[in-house]
């Protein structure tokens, strides 16, 4: 039986305590940049205003001078409508800067908002893809990896944590306490208000508060139920029947695997596409599952051979290995197959309403978005092609790493340009989060499999686990 040693538990802790505290510090720094730029439009209007008293004051200079009625009524009559008109720019001009001025600070005020909703986003998918592939495992009767289901089951309780720091974010957003989601703006839906937008306003049946709201719990209770009840007739199955608890966790699974066909793509519009509420994309669902999946085979990957290295789950073995491997080489090129597909379809219609989604990430982010490309598919592909590379520890660490750095960055490309446009960067407030729930990660998971027996012991298809090979 794994034990969590106390130095791994005070690594845990204080890697959450540090990316809690940075985030902190950068939460504070980045408020008097937003401030700045949300008054960098005073200076505009005292400009404005001194050169007014300035004019007033010529005025008051050319009177003193004695010139006649006659000829101020002349000039008057000369230049007022070119005055009116001067006026009139000046007006318009000086609302478009403080218009711009309040975005900019919107945006400055975003970012470690968003940057804690990247990561939490990020590390919900390496524990939402292993529920999953958990509960497909019972579905299709899987044999061959009854002796990892206990580390898939450690990994689902991975979800609770971002999950709830997802809802804290998003319910935020209705008290404006950020401006993230731009269809919870004050009045968006609203005719004849300053901020309507009647794109969003044609959304409003689907994105409301109420409605988001039902289908937030709904996302959290189901996910949360089926990681449960999975775990406890998984324990209930050592010291009972294997065989039924079996059964019993195949009808869970089944209507599990139902429920996140739906709410996969449901979760990704609401929590990630709703972001950019002008754009949308019938793949995008998709694309976002696969991009979760392949970063929890990432993931369980290097739970595995770490457990390996401590010198337990002795009944895994290179083919098991290999197995996980190509799982997560077959979904680096699902994904690709994906991305792919979004872009070039977008990209070749042309379509204003779509396009400028990629418009944005090539002017804006472009080295973000052409390295995670290249982390997410070619680093990947390359070095776990061959059959043997999937066999050598030190290749599929290798690759997983750079699946893991490539999805968070997928995330952050997907995130940040809605969030904060061309005001980003990687700083204390994306670092923090990344340490915050790295550290809630490590301490859930490796807490959950010290809980219980590494090997299910009374699973009706542990022997062909056990000698698995091909």
């Amino acid at each position: 039986m794994f034990e969590f040693k106390t130095k791994t538990k005070q690594l845990a802790i204080a890697l959450t305590v540090v990316g809690a505290i940075l985030w902190v510090v950068g939460f504070a720094l980045n408020g008097s940049s937003s401030h700045d730029a949300g008054h960098g439009h005073d200076t505009h209007a005292t400009e404005m205003h001194a050169d007014a008293g300035h004019d007033a004051h010529a005025e008051d200079s050319h009177d003193d001078h004695g010139h006649d009625a006659h000829a101020e009524e002349a000039h008057a009559d000369h230049g007022h409508n070119a005055h009116a008109e001067e006026a009139h720019g000046d007006h318009d001009a000086h609302a478009a800067h403080d218009a711009h001025a309040e975005h900019a600070a919107h945006q400055i005020a975003n970012r470690p908002w968003s940057a804690l909703y990247v990561a939490a986003i990020f590390f919900l998918g390496l524990g939402l893809g292993q529920l999953f592939f958990l509960g497909i495992q019972y579905v299709a009767q899987a044999g061959w990896s009854a002796g990892l289901l206990r580390l898939m089951e450690a990994q689902s309780f991975a979800i609770v944590a971002p999950l709830i720091v997802i809802a804290i974010i998003t319910f935020l957003g209705f008290g404006h306490v950020h401006h993230m989601f731009h269809w919870m703006v004050e009045g968006i839906n609203v005719p004849g208000h300053e901020n309507y937008d009647a794109i969003i306003a044609g959304k409003r049946g689907f994105l409301n508060p109420v409605f988001f709201t039902i289908r937030i719990l709904i996302y959290i209770g189901g996910w949360i139920w089926a990681a449960k009840l999975l775990r406890k007739n998984s324990l209930l199955s050592d010291n009972g029947d294997g065989v039924a608890m079996w059964n019993k966790n195949r009808g869970i699974a089944a209507a599990f695997t139902v429920f996140y066909a739906v709410t996969s793509s449901t979760s990704a519009w609401d929590l990630i596409m709703s972001i950019d509420t002008h754009w949308f994309s019938t793949l995008f669902g998709w694309y976002t599952f696969a991009g979760m999946f392949v970063s929890s085979f990432a993931a369980l990957i290097l739970l595995t051979l770490y457990l390996k290295g401590q010198g337990h789950l002795e009944w895994v073995n290179e083919n098991h290995l290999h197995d996980l491997g190509k799982f997560m080489f077959a979904f680096s090129v699902f994904w690709t197959y994906l991305w792919f597909s979004q872009f070039v379809l977008i990209w070749y219609a042309n379509i204003p309403e779509e396009v400028t989604y990629y418009m944005q990430r090539f002017e804006q982010y472009k080295v973000p978005f052409f390295t995670m490309l290249v982390l997410n598919f070619i680093l990947p592909v390359l070095a776990v092609l061959s059959r043997p590379a999937k066999r050598v520890p030190g290749t599929v660490v290798m690759a997983a790493v750079f699946v893991l750095v490539g999805h968070y960055m997928d995330h952050y490309v997907m995130i940040m340009p809605g969030t904060v446009g061309d005001h980003y960067g990687f700083g204390l407030v994306e670092l923090g989060p990344i340490l915050f729930f790295a550290g809630l990660y490590i301490y859930v998971v490796l807490s959950a499999v010290a809980k219980a027996p590494l090997l299910h012991k009374n699973h009706p298809m542990l022997t062909e686990s056990k000698n698995f090979h091909q």
